[in-house]
């Protein structure tokens, strides 16, 4: 696999909780370091989630905030 983005994580699916139009998954990138993504339940599906199975997180944005108190 090949991506223009600079941010992919590796990870492991933790959870995948599917609903009518969109699915919740959560990856474990780490011990203890996870990260969750909301997408179509059709692409969950073409993707074949499921817990335990090792993919990408891969990430684009154009800013990203930081912010303190």
């Amino acid at each position: 696999m090949e991506v223009s983005a600079r941010n992919a994580l590796k990870g492991t699916v933790k959870k995948v909780i599917p609903g009518s139009v969109n699915t919740e998954v959560t990856l474990e990138i780490a011990p203890g370091v996870e990260v969750t993504s909301i997408i179509t339940k059709s692409s969950a599906d073409k993707l074949q989630l499921a817990e335990g199975k090792e993919v990408y997180a891969v990430i684009k944005a154009s800013d990203v905030i930081l912010a303190i108190d």
